[in-house]
C-alpha cells in the first residue's frame, strides 16, 4: 500500500514538473498579442490545448473625433483550462479577403533624399581631406537639402556643392529614424575641377520581387516581405518616387550551399503595373493599376491558426504565371522580435527542387497557403541550404502594409 501510495505520488509530481516547464515554455512561445476574426472565437494551434479566457469588460477610450478605440481586449491563456500561462491582448477584426499572388514584379524606386554609400578623400591644393567625414557624415545617411534646397539626385547634389564656392552650407540629413543637421564646407577638388565634399551616393535602384496579396476592393498590394535595402550599406530604402513594373522571368541560377540562386527578368514594356508607395521593415507595398489576376480571395489566416505541417507557396520560376509548390512549415516563432523571420520553411516540391534548387532570391513575397488561406509570405533562403528558407506571417505584412509605419 505505502508503495502504490509513493508511485502514485512519483507520479504526481513527474507530471506537476512537465505541465510547470510546458506552461513556461508556451509563456516564452506564444505573443502577447492576436488578430482574431470577428466572426469566429479564439483558439491557439498547439500540441497542447489552450484556452483563452476574457478579462472582465474594459471601458474602450474615446478620441476627440468621437470615435472609439479598437475593440482590444484582454485573455487569459491557460493550458489544459486550468493553469494559466499567460496574459494578451486580442483584438477583433472582420477577416482580410486577399487575392494570393505568385507574380513577379519589377521593382523600381527613386529615394527620398540621396544616400551615401561611401566616403573618400579629394586632392585639394596638395593636401587629401574628406569634408563630408569632417561633417560627421557616414554611409547610410541619407542627404535630403544642402543649404535649404531638396536634393533628389547625385546630379543635383555635386550642382549644390559647386553652387557654394568653398563656402559653408546647411545639410539636413536622416540617420535611422532621426533627423539631423551639420555644416559642411566643399573643397575645390584638383581632380575634378569642381567644388567636391568626397561623397559618393546613390539616388536610385532596381529589382526583382514577387507579390503576395491584392486587395480585390481597394487594389492596394503587398509584396517581397522584407525591406528593399541598399546593397552597399544595408539601409532600407525610403521611396521618393517608386513604380512596379510588369516582368517575365526569363532565366534562373539554381541554388547550391554556399550560393544563393536567382531569379532573372525582364522587362515587360513601359506601361507600369502600378505605384509603390511604402517600403518598410515587412515589404514593399502600393496600389496596383488593375488586378494582376481574376482569382478569387481568400481568408488572411491569423498567426495562431497556423500548424507546423504541410503547406503550399505560388511562385513563378518561368515567364509571368505563378505554380503551386510543396513545402514543409518546419518551425513556428511566435515570440520572435524579427517580424520577417517567423517561419522556418522546407521546400519538398520535387519539381521546383530540379528547376530552382529550392529557394533562390526574386522569390521573396511568393505567398504560403495552408488549410485554404493565406498565412505567410517567403522571405529569406539560408545560404548553406537552399532548400530552406524563412518566412514572414500574412498578418505583419498586412499591418505593416495599412499602417505604412
Amino acid at each position: 500500500m505505502h508503495k502504490l501510495i509513493r508511485r502514485t505520488a512519483a507520479f504526481l509530481a513527474a507530471a506537476v514538473i512537465q505541465i510547470y516547464a510546458a506552461a513556461v515554455y508556451y509563456a516564452w512561445e506564444l505573443p502577447d498579442s492576436y488578430y482574431i476574426s470577428s466572426q469566429s472565437g479564439f483558439s491557439v494551434s498547439s500540441a497542447l490545448p489552450i484556452t483563452a479566457e476574457t478579462q472582465p469588460e474594459q471601458s474602450r477610450a474615446v478620441f476627440s473625433d468621437g470615435t472609439a478605440s479598437p475593440d482590444i481586449r484582454t485573455v487569459s491563456l491557460n493550458l489544459f483550462g486550468l493553469f494559466p500561462i499567460k496574459e494578451a491582448e486580442v483584438q477583433e477584426i472582420d477577416t482580410p479577403m486577399l487575392i494570393p499572388g505568385g507574380q513577379p514584379f519589377g521593382i523600381k524606386l527613386r529615394m527620398d533624399g540621396v544616400m551615401i554609400i561611401r566616403l573618400g578623400a579629394v586632392q585639394s591644393g596638395g593636401r587629401s581631406v574628406c569634408p563630408a567625414e569632417e561633417a560627421g557624415l557616414q554611409p547610410g545617411d541619407i542627404i535630403h537639402t544642402v543649404g535649404g534646397y531638396p536634393i533628389t539626385s547625385n546630379d543635383i547634389l555635386r550642382e549644390a556643392f559647386s553652387a557654394a564656392e568653398g563656402q559653408p552650407v546647411e545639410i539636413t540629413y536622416t540617420r535611422g529614424d532621426q533627423t539631423r543637421t551639420t555644416e559642411l564646407t566643399p573643397v575645390f577638388s584638383s581632380a575634378e575641377s569642381t567644388y567636391a565634399a568626397g561623397i559618393w551616393v546613390r539616388d536610385s535602384l532596381a529589382g526583382v520581387g514577387t507579390v503576395t496579396f491584392c486587395d480585390p476592393e481597394t487594389g492596394s498590394f503587398g509584396g517581397l516581405g522584407h525591406p528593399v535595402c541598399d546593397s552597399d550599406t544595408g539601409t532600407c530604402i525610403p521611396i521618393g518616387e517608386g513604380t512596379a513594373c510588369p516582368i517575365t522571368i526569363s532565366s534562373v541560377t539554381k541554388g547550391t550551399a554556399g550560393s544563393p540562386g536567382l531569379l532573372q527578368g525582364t522587362f515587360l514594356g513601359e506601361e507600369p503595373l502600378g505605384t509603390l508607395l511604402c517600403n518598410n521593415r515587412c515589404g514593399v507595398f502600393g496600389k496596383l493599376l488593375e488586378p494582376l489576376s481574376q482569382a478569387e480571395a481568400i481568408p488572411m489566416g491569423f498567426k495562431q491558426e497556423i500548424q507546423e505541417g504541410e503547406a503550399e507557396i505560388l511562385c513563378t520560376i518561368s515567364g509571368t504565371e505563378p505554380e503551386r509548390y510543396t513545402i514543409e512549415i518546419e518551425e513556428i516563432d511566435f515570440g520572435g522580435t524579427d517580424s520577417t523571420k517567423n517561419m522556418i520553411l522546407r521546400v519538398t516540391d520535387q519539381e521546383l527542387m530540379e528547376k530552382t534548387g529550392g529557394i533562390v532570391q526574386g522569390m521573396s513575397g511568393s505567398p504560403i497557403l495552408q488549410n485554404g488561406k493565406l498565412i505567410g509570405a517567403v522571405t529569406h533562403v539560408f545560404v548553406d541550404d537552399p532548400t530552406m528558407g524563412y518566412g514572414i506571417f500574412a498578418e505583419n505584412m498586412y499591418r505593416f502594409g495599412t499602417s505604412g509605419s
